[in-house]
């Protein structure tokens, strides 16, 4: 009869030496394993909106939050990064929206993309990628710094999954983020400014070459006229917003951006065109350097940058406020105050900041003309 052994009798039988270093590699393969899974997870999406999320929460009544070598952030672009989902269900819950049934982004989308749809004129949706998702290190300590020039991993999977959404709906979505990360501190400087919650004039003319493109195989386009427009590159000192917001004796030197100013034959900026058949919809981020005044600098934003790219000036309907819901009342009085407005358009290009998700005051459905 053949005896078959207990193996935690033979285990018994070690002697006490090899028994103990036996137990001490298991320990330490198991304590190597959970290390390495640890240090998997501090890059990963939901760790990095845990810290977002914490850092918002901490910041209190301020709006600035301090990163890592001089760049300052938006607390309010913190917490959108911090809260997860935000439509459908989770929207109510996440959204700072005056009123609950306007906090779900979706469909109000969905909505101006049916009326526009219905007028024959194009929806072209830019989200303006978080700061935060460009420069993930200055913000987490815990985010392994890029080295060889290559781009932090994506950790926007919120936004990724959104844009899908839409995408699935019919929306033609323009993501840029996978642009910015690869261009996040070019030669000419970082795609957005270290001390203002804008995107820089780098950011604009990467952002107008992707809009172009879009543009630029749509049927209609071959008959436009075309002008070839100038530029030339100015070095100009910025008084960022972010900056502003900092208690005086804490202020660092202000920066300093490399801008292309756009400018007609002759020179001159190139002004807005009303009958022009490209609308650039949005928020601040549409008159950053092209407004003036507050917005550093004029002749170098993202409408300057588009008719260089395409050829002709775009009509310009931007606020300084949300790109949301007051964006969108502004085109429609547009389009009454001016019969056969929207009988001229062919595209309508909303760019706003991607925390307009969850911090504007709601999003409303609002006509787009009688």
């Amino acid at each position: 009869m053949h005896v078959f052994n207990d193996p935690s009798s033979q285990i018994k039988a070690m002697p006490t030496q090899i028994l103990s270093r036996f137990t001490g590699a298991l320990l330490a393969l198991a304590l190597l394993l959970q290390a390495g899974l640890a240090s998997a997870g501090e890059d990963s999406p939901a760790a990095f909106r845990e810290v977002c999320a914490k850092k918002a929460s901490g910041a209190g009544d301020s709006m600035v939050i301090a990163g890592a070598d001089g760049w300052l952030f938006l607390g309010n672009e913190l917490r959108h990064l911090g809260v997860g989902r935000f439509w459908g269900e989770a929207a109510a819950a996440v959204s700072r929206a005056t009123k609950a049934q306007d906090a779900d982004p979706l469909p109000a989308i969905l909505d101006f993309k049916r009326q526009l749809d219905a007028l024959g004129i194009e929806l072209l949706l830019v989200p303006v990628p978080a700061k935060a998702i460009i420069f993930p290190d200055k913000v987490a300590s815990t985010v392994a710094k890029p080295v060889d020039g290559k781009a932090p991993a994506r950790l926007d999977a919120i936004h990724q999954e959104f844009y899908t959404l839409l995408r699935e709906k019919g929306v033609n979505v323009l993501d840029l983020t996978d642009d910015f990360l690869a261009n996040r501190l070019a030669e000419d400087g970082p795609v957005y400014c270290r001390q203002d919650t804008h995107w820089s004039g780098l950011a604009c003319n990467l952002a107008a070459q992707r809009i172009a493109e879009v543009i630029r195989q749509k049927n209609w386009y071959a008959g436009l006229t075309r002008t070839k427009f100038g530029q030339r590159a100015v070095s100009v000192p910025i008084t960022g917003d972010l900056w502003s917001a900092l208690a005086e004796g804490s202020r660092p030197e202000r920066d300093t951006l490399k801008l292309r100013m756009i400018n007609v034959p002759g020179g001159g900026p190139v002004a807005p065109d009303r009958n022009s058949p490209v609308i650039l919809l949005g928020d601040s981020h549409n008159l950053v350097f092209q407004a003036g005044g507050d917005m550093h600098a004029a002749g170098a934003g993202l409408a300057d940058h588009l008719a260089y790219e395409l050829g002709f000036a775009v009509d310009l309907i931007g606020v300084r406020g949300s790109g949301a819901t007051p964006a969108r009342i502004n085109l429609y009085r547009r389009g009454i105050a001016e019969p056969g407005y929207f009988g001229k358009k062919k595209i309508v290009v909303w760019c706003f900041t991607a925390r307009e998700f969850t911090e504007s005051q709601g999003w409303r459905l609002v006509p787009v003309s009688k």
